[in-house]
């Protein structure tokens, strides 16, 4: 076994755990998230898969906002941050957002690296930025779109020999409708309360 395969084993051990502790909406994800994404931001360097690469230096920075965020954001009496969706609007703005910078980011890449799947990869980047985003802004939307990006990731790694990481999103893309389905339960439990009260 090489250097690439434990690592990525590490990281795939480390990116279950952020998901499924993200899906229970516990802060503690967002560390594991740090670690996952440190790893295969080196992962990813050495696949030649550059917009992957530069999407988990992002990573990074996105879960140590994310995690700021929600020790902060916190109501009166310190419940914790709730969940909520996106206006109609807010909806479009994003999906033409991840349409446009990866039509764009695509491009970039096919004609200035050597990079594999550059449109598809770009896809993945651009969306899982905004995904990433919404999460740590607690939009039940970044669900839907983790779903999308996991589909179109599996295909990606499993072509690049990167089997490990193609179960991953597999296991990514059980967890990730598991998260929209506790997140949406949680979101309308919230809004009874509030009607009871």
């Amino acid at each position: 076994m090489d250097w690439l395969t434990i690592m990525e084993w590490v990281a795939t051990a480390f990116g279950i755990v952020c998901v499924w502790l993200m899906a229970r909406q516990n802060i503690w994800g967002w560390p594991a998230g740090i670690l996952t994404t440190a790893i295969y931001s080196w992962i990813f360097l050495e696949s030649k898969l550059y917009s992957d690469a530069i999407l988990n230096v992002i990573y990074v920075l996105l879960n140590v906002y994310g995690w700021w965020y929600w020790l902060t954001r916190h109501d009166a009496a310190q419940h914790e941050l709730p969940v909520t969706t996106l206006a109609q609007m807010a909806r479009v703005g994003w999906g033409a957002f991840i349409l446009v910078g990866a039509a764009a980011w695509g491009w970039f890449m096919a004609a200035h690296t050597d990079a594999d799947f550059p449109y598809f990869d770009a896809f993945t980047t651009v969306a899982s930025l905004v995904a990433q985003y919404l999460m740590a802004r607690k939009k039940l939307e970044n669900w839907i779109i983790w779903i999308i990006v996991d589909v179109v990731a599996i295909q990606i790694y499993y072509l690049k020999g990167l089997y490990v990481t193609s179960f991953l999103f597999l296991v990514y893309l059980a967890l990730s409708i598991k998260g929209w389905v506790d997140w949406r339960r949680s979101m309308q439990e919230a809004v009874l309360a509030k009607a009871e009260a």
